[in-house]
C-alpha cells in the first residue's frame, strides 16, 4: 500500500514538474513572440479589414493575449516532448518505443491542423458572419474578441488533428481495438459534438465548421486502429 501511494505522488510531481516546465516555456516564448507582435497583428487582420478596441486597457491587453497565443505555438515543441515524456512513464518498457515515432508525428499533426483551421476555417467562418451585415447593420469588431476568435479556432484544430494518433497510439498499446471504436461510434458523435460547442465560438456555424472534421477524423482514426490492431 506504501509503494502505490508513493508511486501515485511521483506521478504527481512528475506532472507538477512537466507542467511547470512547460508554463515557463511558454512564457520565454511568449516575451520573444511580444517583439513581433505588430507584424503577426497585421498578418491576422487581413480577412475583416480593421479592428477596433472598445476598452482603454484592450489594446495592450490583446497584444498580451497575442503574445500568448504565439508563445504557446513557438513552445509547442517543448510542451509536446513535455507530454510524450509524462506519458512514456506510465508505459511498459517494451510500449517506450511508440512515444519515439508518435512524439515527432503529434508535432506533425497539430502544426497541420492549426494551418488547416487558420487558413481554411477562419476565413470561411468569417466570410459567413460578417455576410449578415445590411446597410443599416455594420460589422464593428473588437480586437480582443477578433483574436480570442482567431486564436481559439487555431488552437483547437490543433488539438483535434491529433484524434488518429491518439487512437493509433491506443491501439498499439492495446488499450483500445477498432471493434470498440466503431461499437462506439454513436456515443462519438455525441461527445464530438459537446467538445465542438466547447471549443468553439456560441454559434451553430463554427461548431459545425469543427463537428465534420472531427467526425471525420474519428473516422479515419477507426481505419488506421484496424491497421494497426494486432490481435493476442
Amino acid at each position: 500500500m506504501v509503494d502505490k501511494r508513493l508511486t501515485l505522488i511521483q506521478h504527481l510531481d512528475e506532472f507538477r514538474s512537466r507542467i511547470l516546465q512547460s508554463v515557463i516555456a511558454i512564457i520565454v516564448a511568449a516575451c520573444f513572440v511580444y517583439n513581433f507582435v505588430d507584424k503577426i497583428y497585421g498578418n491576422l487582420v487581413k480577412p475583416v479589414g480593421h479592428l477596433v478596441f472598445i476598452a482603454p486597457q484592450e489594446a495592450f491587453a490583446t497584444r498580451i493575449k497575442l503574445a500568448f497565443f504565439g508563445g504557446l505555438f513557438l513552445a509547442l515543441p517543448f510542451i509536446l516532448y513535455q507530454i510524450w515524456r509524462f506519458i512514456s512513464v506510465g508505459l511498459k518498457p517494451s510500449e517506450r518505443k511508440y512515444t519515439l515515432l508518435f512524439g515527432p508525428l503529434s508535432l506533425v499533426f497539430f502544426v497541420l491542423g492549426a494551418v488547416f483551421g487558420y487558413l481554411i476555417i477562419v476565413p470561411i467562418g468569417i466570410k459567413f458572419l460578417l455576410g449578415f451585415a445590411t446597410q443599416e447593420l455594420k460589422p464593428m469588431i473588437s480586437i480582443s474578441k477578433y483574436i480570442s476568435f482567431v486564436g481559439m479556432l487555431t488552437l483547437a484544430f490543433g488539438l483535434v488533428f491529433e484524434l488518429p494518433l491518439v487512437s493509433l497510439f491506443l491501439t498499439k498499446i492495446g488499450v483500445v481495438t477498432p471493434q470498440f471504436l466503431s461499437a462506439k461510434r454513436k456515443q462519438a458523435v455525441v461527445i464530438i459534438f459537446i467538445a465542438a460547442a466547447i471549443l468553439t465560438p456560441p454559434d451553430v456555424i463554427t461548431q459545425s465548421l469543427m463537428a465534420v472534421p472531427l467526425l471525420i477524423l474519428y473516422e479515419i482514426g477507426i481505419i488506421l486502429s484496424k491497421i494497426a490492431y494486432r490481435p493476442i
